[in-house]
């Protein structure tokens, strides 16, 4: 019999790439991939750094697995494991903990599979992680995330990802295309480019400073590879996102219009305090350039509330900054303190039940702006593919432009695209719609 494995994945969509490609690693082993809910020989549990929710998510999963079989042997890997291997290691259940630099070869570890009596941790010294693993995911969804960078050279003060990734570095373009080109033959219809830092791509596999390529000549070299109908681009920093590559998206058959860019305040004093790479300014400019050349475009936003020294005036200023800003949406996370970050120390702790209140109003400003952009788009015809799940009896899509639809199930539409016109928006928020010339690919 087949030796089983399952995984779980916490945080961004690099760790759902980086959770695929140790997957297929278990694969040529001989193991069989099951999912979380079921027994399995091996859990592996890819963990996130990023907020403290994740790190607390973290016991409630182990508990899980060890309820589907307390024989199973338990892996922790991914930033967290990285950052706090200890801690994790302490975790009952726990077998084996893997740093930056290990989790790709977590096969490797595993014997007998009989359970450690205190968890095992390997780690290296964030340093040592300074080459690169390329890895992308399919299967899981009608997309695929295609990684492209890892690490980053910023200093952002309330960020542990630099202790967790280490130094910037990229993926040699030849393997991205070779890499998108796998993808498109397995008939995945889209590709998300991710990254931590993925504007700064070019740095060598080493993180060597030249950039052999940049940002804006993968996008070009990307629009080349035959059989991908959708490229997205996952998050970019706002002063890494040039003209150039706005205007290529617009022109573009497969890249879609759609961008993430992070702002994290809507004041300059804060943004320093951060010590972010940009004013207010620049993201003014950034959103205005994008709706020049692509009025239907849909922009996101991340913001971070509560950080140390914002006052009311603060975040009223980055409330009406939002307000008056024609984006799409926003991804809200209140401010959480990580050790081992300059902001940890600093003063003007913002009181957390003020931070839950800032957080729910922009989540308020977050629906307003969906629906305004939703509406915007009633009446467009655009391009939808569908995905692969049946819930409560309707299939759910995406436009290019990230309009989220639905309509009842019909197995038939699963991974495929087809033209619609929007029609209206459902109680649930989701816009319905009329096929028009359907497209069937």
């Amino acid at each position: 019999m087949n030796k089983k494995v399952a995984f779980y994945t916490l945080g961004c969509k690099l760790n759902f790439s980086e959770t695929s490609t140790i997957a297929r690693n278990f694969s040529s082993e001989g193991f069989e991939r099951v999912d979380f809910k079921e027994i399995a020989d091996v859990y592996v549990i890819n963990t996130c750094s990023v907020t403290e929710n994740a790190d607390k998510r973290f016991k409630s999963i182990v508990k899980q697995a060890q309820k589907v079989n307390p024989d199973a042997f338990v892996v922790a890997v991914g930033c967290y494991a990285q950052l706090k291997p200890q801690e994790l290691a302490d975790v009952d259940g726990v077998d084996l903990v893997l740093g930056a630099t290990e989790k790709f070869n977590v096969t490797s570890y595993l014997n007998d599979l009989t359970k450690n009596d205190m968890g095992e941790v390997h780690s290296c010294e964030i340093q040592e992680a300074d080459f690169y693993v390329g890895s992308y995911s399919f299967g899981d969804r009608t997309r695929a995330f295609l990684k492209v960078q890892d690490g980053c050279d910023y200093k952002c003060t309330y960020c542990t990802i630099p202790l967790a990734r280490g130094i910037s570095r990229s993926d040699t373009l030849e393997n991205v295309l070779k890499n998108a080109k796998e993808i498109s033959d397995k008939n995945i219809k889209e590709i998300v480019l991710t990254g931590v830092n993925i504007g700064d791509y070019g740095k060598g596999e080493f993180g060597n400073k030249k950039h052999e390529h940049t940002f804006y000549e993968l996008v070009q070299a990307l629009d080349e590879v035959e059989g991908i109908e959708r490229l997205r681009i996952s998050s970019i920093e706002p002063n890494l996102l040039k003209n150039e590559t706005i205007d290529f998206v617009a022109e573009s058959n497969t890249f879609v219009p759609h961008f993430h860019v992070p702002l994290q305040s809507g004041s300059n004093s804060i943004l320093k305090l951060m010590r972010r790479r940009y004013m207010k300014e620049l993201y003014v400019d950034r959103v205005n350039r994008i709706r020049e050349v692509m009025p239907h475009a849909c922009i996101g936003v991340d913001v971070i509330v509560g950080f140390p020294g914002e006052t009311e005036e603060h975040f009223l200023e980055t409330y009406n900054f939002l307000n008056e800003l024609d984006i799409s949406y926003l991804h809200v996370f209140t401010y959480s303190e990580r050790d081992n970050t300059i902001a940890a120390n600093l003063d003007g702790v913002v009181p957390k039940r003020v931070r839950a209140k800032r957080s729910k109003m922009l989540r308020g400003l977050s629906a307003k702006k969906r629906r305004a952009f939703y509406e915007s788009q009633l009446g467009t015809q655009r391009t939808v593919l569908f995905e692969g799940e049946n819930k409560e009896g309707y299939i759910h899509g995406f436009t290019e432009n990230y309009v989220k639809v639905k309509t009842p199930w019909n197995p038939e539409l699963v991974n495929t695209l087809q033209g619609v016109e929007l029609t209206k928006i459902d109680e649930d928020g989701m816009v319905r719609f009329e096929f028009v010339n359907e497209i069937a690919v």
